[in-house]
């Protein structure tokens, strides 16, 4: 398998992650993080921006994804690496988020 394909997928599981939390908090009318904030990365965005950067985010997604190579999701080649990306991208928002909405407080269940 070409190596080019891998990195598209894995790509594409990026953008598909990264979609999720912008266009769900958008859907749902919650202003969010964006790239267009200020600060970048940092300040809220409206619901309307987070749901057209989500929506952005799962054609790039589809781009990368459906339309390099020939996917199959029963490989497990091209599946490690959609899901490798997808899983980066989320403990990485998972972090950087998380300073913002509480999600990095350790909590003692003891």
């Amino acid at each position: 398998m070409n190596w080019l394909h891998d990195l598209s997928y894995f790509f594409g599981g990026i953008f598909l992650s990264n979609a999720i939390p912008h266009f769900v908090s958008g859907t749902m009318g919650r202003p969010f993080q964006s790239p267009f904030a200020k600060p970048r990365g940092e300040g809220l965005s409206s619901s309307t921006v987070n749901v057209l950067w989500g929506f952005a985010n799962f054609v790039l997604a589809y781009l990368l994804i459906v339309c390099v190579g020939q996917f199959d999701i029963h490989a497990a080649q091209m599946m490690i690496s959609l899901g490798l990306g997808a899983l980066l991208i989320a403990l990485f928002a998972a972090r950087h988020f998380g300073r913002f909405h509480g999600g990095n407080l350790h909590t003692d269940h003891s």
